[in-house]
């Protein structure tokens, strides 16, 4: 068996995700997770999809079922991270909904007790973030996304983390720990 791998889900968040794909790419070892609305995502912000397949293995929510995640039952990844991540995914991943490829993953990854990193795009009541065309603007995340946030940092094996640089000291300090 080779030496497992880092999950890696983008999903249709466009909240940094520049900088999460450029951190990507610096690792070794990592399996990309697209949804849907990540595919439009990466198009809208000008990251060609491509290029990533040429970098790493990507995976593309085409089938129902979701195949992929039975990788974790076969010891296949260390650690699931999500980022940058929905308030839709959030809210699913809160209420145990597992429709998607990435809420499977993430549901898989906590019944095989695999660490999961989660950078949700709605951890405060105001949020700076960037749009495409790198257009800076103010977000007001509802309650209701920030309770689901706040539910999801109760989950076992989770990390939730509230911006970019917490993102790459988790994911840097998980991959020191293996």
């Amino acid at each position: 068996m080779q030496k497992p791998r880092l999950a890696w889900a983008l999903t249709g968040s466009g909240h940094f995700i520049e900088e999460c794909v450029e951190f990507i790419l610096t690792l070794d070892q990592v399996d990309l997770y697209l949804s849907q609305a990540a595919e439009e995502v990466l198009k809208m912000y000008g990251i060609p999809l491509e290029s990533l397949k040429q970098r790493m293995p990507v995976y593309r929510d085409k089938a129902a079922s979701a195949p992929p995640v039975g990788l974790f039952y076969k010891g296949y990844y260390h650690t699931l991270v999500m980022a940058p991540t929905t308030s839709n995914t959030i809210a699913k991943c809160s209420l145990g909904i597992a429709d998607s490829l990435v809420t499977n993953l993430y549901a898989q990854a906590g019944k095989c007790r695999i660490p999961s990193i989660v950078y949700p795009c709605d951890t405060a009541a105001e949020i700076e973030t960037t749009a495409p065309g790198n257009k800076r603007f103010m977000v007001y995340p509802r309650p209701i996304e920030l309770e689901a946030t706040d539910s999801l940092r109760q989950f076992p094996f989770t990390e939730v983390v509230d911006d970019v640089s917490a993102l790459i000291n988790a994911v840097e300090q998980r991959l020191r720990h293996l």
